[in-house]
């Protein structure tokens, strides 16, 4: 069985959206279905059709997330040392071609967002960085190449 590493606040997240789909979106389309049946010929009814799909999404995702919640490894950043880059740290990185400076947290794979600068460590530059101290250079065949960066500091 997999452990799936994530923090506590990517950890109620998922929680919530458990909650959600269980105790609205379902009943809602449990009602939605019923409406749809009651308007008769089931063969031609779009909306009978969208809501069993819709049905089948919420029934997997409900499955999907119990087993996250039940399989996860809730880590709590505070406690992990701070001298090398790990699960829940800030790292700040700079492309040692570029010069460009980039900051991301390193999450498990259900909280990353590379918008809010949240990366998975399972990703290739999560990979890449784990373990990584300051002054390292941290290289990552990306889809455009190989880029190199340097660790320039540990938050």
């Amino acid at each position: 069985m997999e452990r799936i590493p994530i923090t506590k606040n990517g950890y109620e997240k998922l929680k919530r959206e458990l909650i959600q789909l269980k105790s609205v979106d379902r009943p809602q389309n449990i009602k939605a279905i019923e409406e749809a049946r009651a308007h008769g010929d089931l063969s031609e009814n779009a909306e009978f059709d969208a809501a069993k799909e819709r049905q089948a999404f919420i029934e997997s995702r409900i499955s999907e997330l119990g087993y996250k919640l039940g399989n996860a490894d809730v880590i709590e950043p505070d406690n992990l040392p701070k001298d090398r880059a790990v699960f829940g740290c800030g790292v700040i990185l700079e492309n040692i071609d570029t010069g460009e400076s980039v900051e991301y947290q390193l999450v498990g794979p259900d909280e990353s967002n590379i918008e809010e600068g949240r990366i998975s460590v399972k990703s290739p530059l999560g990979l890449a960085i784990i373990g990584r101290e300051v002054g390292e250079e941290v290289l990552v065949q990306a889809p455009a190449g190989k880029r190199t960066y340097e660790l320039v500091e540990i938050q």
